[in-house]
């Protein structure tokens, strides 16, 4: 067949790290082995009954079936301006403050190019979710690591940055409660976060993904709840974690109005914002009962528990999480986080993410997701005790 000469954008992309775990794992499962996967971050619960029944009712409405306003409905952006209100204590003002996203990850590789030229400086947190290196890529941007240590909470120490690296930098990614290493966030760091930010005059980007999943009845922080964090940044929340719709593809940017907007405007060559059925179950989803998330974070919890207790059981010298619905778990001596992972799978047929492809700093510990049962997580600590490693 032809082949057509790329554009040079596609070649600066990042290689995709797990797609090769993704390849290791087909063939271990190509050979009849029981695999139990933790190396996923894909929700494994359902979309709650009411949110599905929402989308088939509104399916049937034959406004819903043309094109929708390019910016999405105002009743969605309603919706996310009174959630935050009643979930964050956070006014947002749904005409100016809100946009409609293809997901959240659609909102973190779009902003780079909203607001990031060819060699402009973006602080980016070591390990960290490797789609906001695509979206620098695509803008031909570089990039300063923010390391997250341990020792620190993995939160970034501000006072490390260099200071040139704070005067160049134009843009940074924060995430709390953390991907990959389940850390989260306090209210005196994100004070900290917007007098830096406000110092070096620095677009701050906060993922909210994980944004409803704290344990030991600790809710997590958002961003916006900091004063001056809106007029220096956006936050971006997704339905995936909460609500179980990861496959519906709906998140918001939320906070400063020229970012918002800035937003909107690339969007608006991209897309016709989402099916309209999808938007106003993901408005229901919003506004309606919210036990369905309260379960979830204790279903979550219970994983967690059984989990951690069962490798600190067999040896394994491990920290709970405290949000989000991954562990963050040091690799023993002798071993790089990939050869860990590789071992565990061809020995244990246990999947786990190594931490180097999160960034240098993952090196060290491998992610395992809470995403099974509490009988395959329990089946996996037996196994991985067989190894005899701890």
């Amino acid at each position: 067949m032809k082949q057509f000469q790329q554009a040079e954008a596609l070649s600066r992309l990042p290689e995709q790290f797990f797609a090769k775990l993704v390849g290791k794992v087909s063939a271990a499962a190509s050979k009849g082995h029981d695999i139990i996967n933790l190396g996923q971050g894909n929700p494994d619960q359902p979309t709650p009954p009411h949110i599905v029944a929402a989308l088939q009712e509104a399916a049937h409405n034959p406004q819903y079936h043309k094109y929708s306003p390019f910016r999405g409905y105002d009743f969605l952006k309603e919706a996310v301006a009174e959630h935050y209100k009643k979930e964050f204590g956070v006014e947002v003002d749904p005409k100016k403050e809100v946009a409609v996203l293809f997901g959240g990850k659609a909102g973190l590789v779009e902003i780079s190019q909203c607001f990031l030229n060819k060699g402009d400086l973006a602080l980016v947190p070591d390990p960290g979710y490797p789609d906001y290196w695509s979206g620098l890529a695509m803008a031909e941007a570089e990039m300063s690591m923010m390391p997250l240590k341990e020792e620190n909470d993995f939160l970034p120490d501000y006072a490390e940055i260099s200071q040139e690296d704070a005067e160049r930098a134009k843009l940074m990614f924060l995430n709390y409660p953390n991907n990959p290493t389940a850390g989260v966030a306090t209210v005196p760091f994100f004070k900290d976060t917007v007098s830096f930010a406000e110092k070096h005059n620095i677009l701050v980007v906060h993922d909210f993904a994980y944004g409803a999943i704290g344990f030991e009845n600790e809710k997590p922080v958002s961003y916006l709840q900091v004063p001056g964090a809106k007029e220096q940044g956006v936050e971006i929340y997704t339905m995936s974690k909460t609500y179980n719709m990861a496959g519906w593809r709906v998140g918001f940017a939320i906070g400063n109005e020229c970012v918002i907007e800035s937003i909107n405007l690339l969007q608006d060559h991209f897309y016709v914002s989402l099916f309209p059925a999808v938007q106003e179950a993901a408005a229901k989803a919003l506004l309606g009962p919210q036990e369905c998330v309260e379960n979830l974070v204790s279903m979550y919890e219970k994983r967690r528990d059984v989990f951690i207790s069962g490798l600190r059981e067999i040896g394994w010298d491990v920290t709970a999480p405290k949000g989000s619905f991954f562990c963050w778990l040091p690799v023993p001596s002798g071993f790089t986080s990939e050869s860990f992972a590789d071992y565990l799978l061809e020995h244990a047929h246990v999947v786990v993410a190594p931490g180097i492809g999160f960034g240098k700093e993952g090196d060290g510990y491998v992610r395992a997701g809470l995403l099974t049962d509490e009988n395959r997580l329990k089946e996996a600590v037996v196994r991985i005790a067989q190894l005899k490693l701890f």
